[in-house]
């Protein structure tokens, strides 16, 4: 008597995730998420979900995915829709990675030319937010020198840029991040003064886990505040 093997299906679907279960997916990451907004970034065209036959929407993981990194620019970039959807059909945005340095990580830095290169903003501009205290260059042998973040930042200032946000009115974002910064600090400065290097290491680490969390509160602070200038 011989017995058959099954073998499995290398061609078997992916399971789909429906609105609902992608919503409580992304919860923990995007507390502002609602099946709501999820119907509407679909509206926008910016996702493109299956179909049942009723009529049901059906997500993979490739469709998760998009909807995490259009949250991740409206969240941290602050990225209007029109333009999250220019980002998301240039080549290359899939495999391209936005990176941020941590505390305590040294960043790669560049010069002027290539700031402006990689954040699509001209010299003008760069000048215009070194003046105005947004960018923080060093000065290495006569020349400044820029580091990731100043890429990042100037990348989100020529963006507002677009709709007629000049340098000179952003100095309030600033002079809110030295304020909140200086707060923290006051909370670990003694350990970070401290001759030990493991209590300055652990210092180091209280300070990223406690920037992340006053980012987190501020940012739902200040979504609120839009909210409610909308009349939501």
């Amino acid at each position: 008597m011989s017995t058959t093997t099954a073998k499995p299906d290398a061609a078997a679907p992916a399971r789909l995730l429906t609105i609902g279960t992608v919503c409580r997916r992304l919860k923990p990451e995007f507390p502002d998420i609602s099946i709501s907004k999820i119907r509407y970034l679909e509206d926008q065209g910016l996702l493109t979900p299956r179909r049942t036959q009723g009529g049901y929407r059906l997500f993979g993981e490739d469709d998760v995915d998009r909807l995490r990194t259009i949250l991740q620019l409206q969240r941290d970039e602050f990225l209007p829709l029109r333009v999250i959807r220019q980002e998301l059909a240039s080549p290359g945005a899939a495999e391209r990675k936005r990176r941020r340095a941590g505390i305590g990580v040294r960043a790669d830095v560049v010069g002027l030319p290539e700031l402006c290169d990689g954040a699509s903003i001209a010299a003008e501009l760069a000048r215009e937010l070194v003046e105005f205290g947004l960018l923080a260059p060093r000065v290495d042998a006569g020349e400044r020198r820029y580091g990731e973040s100043d890429v990042a930042i100037a990348t989100a200032a020529g963006n507002l840029s677009r709709f007629g946000i000049a340098p000179r009115h952003l100095r309030a974002f600033r002079t809110a991040a030295d304020r909140e910064a200086g707060l923290l600090d006051t909370v670990v400065a003694p350990s970070l003064r401290s001759r030990s290097p493991e209590r300055r290491q652990a210092a180091v680490e209280d300070l990223q886990t406690l920037g992340e969390l006053a980012q987190e509160l501020s940012q739902l602070l200040f979504w609120r505040a839009l909210r409610q200038q909308a009349g939501d």
